[in-house]
């Protein structure tokens, strides 16, 4: 069954440009534009798409409100998204927004549907200068779009394991790597994240790994430290 796509850009010309992309995949499908944040909204739980591309800059609503609200809604689709604009601040609240992912505008064509792949399977996926600077950022205590003090709380009920587990996948260790951490396989390492996401209401692995740096249990030199 084909993926179902999405794509939001205030310009039809660039809409036009990634579904023609989008489209010509035999996995993949655009079953619907949008130019602005309120109709990429309407048309995100009409349409029940399983990725909607976004742009950040729209008109009425800009891309990051429109994923907030989309993410917040049962059975959301996975967001990726989409900037011409590489700035720290759209890289953090795409993210508390709900995004999976995060690309410039400029990257090719296979990369672009290789991250509306890796985003329908529940992975995540940032720009390698992204990661960099969010690692960075946590590694210097500023974060842009964060107040001091509005930091959650540890969620309580999290056991031993379960904080260990968060604290791999932050380091950016994939279900092997853990596996090996944890002495068990890599399929009871998917399900234990699977259950730890659920249990903590975090869409993927993005989520958890912001989380894991806001309540400390990461720091920013682990080794191999990715998203």
């Amino acid at each position: 069954m084909s993926l179902r796509v999405l794509v939001v850009d205030d310009q039809g010309v660039v809409r036009a440009g990634f579904a023609a992309v989008i489209d010509a995949e035999e996995d993949m499908a655009v079953v619907g534009e949008a130019g602005a944040g309120a109709e990429a909204v309407r048309l995100a739980g009409e349409l029940a798409p399983d990725v909607v591309v976004m742009d950040v800059r729209l008109p009425d609503l800009d891309g990051i409100a429109a994923t907030r609200i989309i993410t917040g809604r049962e059975n959301a689709p996975r967001v990726l998204v989409l900037t011409a604009f590489d700035l720290d601040a759209y890289v953090f609240e795409a993210l508390r927004a709900g995004a999976s992912g995060f690309l410039l505008k400029d990257v090719p064509a296979a990369e672009l549907l290789c991250a509306i792949r890796v985003v329908a399977a529940g992975e995540s996926v940032l720009t390698p200068a992204a990661t960099r600077r969010l690692i960075g950022h946590y590694a210097s205590g500023t974060r842009p779009g964060f107040r001091p003090g509005s930091g959650p709380h540890e969620p309580a009920g999290l056991t031993g394991r379960e904080r260990y587990v968060l604290t791999l996948v932050a380091s950016g260790l994939d279900d092997a790597e853990i596996a090996g951490q944890l002495g068990t396989t890599a399929g009871t390492v998917r399900s234990d994240v699977d259950a730890l996401l659920r249990k903590l209401g975090l869409r993927d692995r993005v989520q958890a790994t912001i989380l894991a740096y806001d309540l400390g249990l990461a720091r920013p030199n682990l080794p191999g430290t990715h998203i």
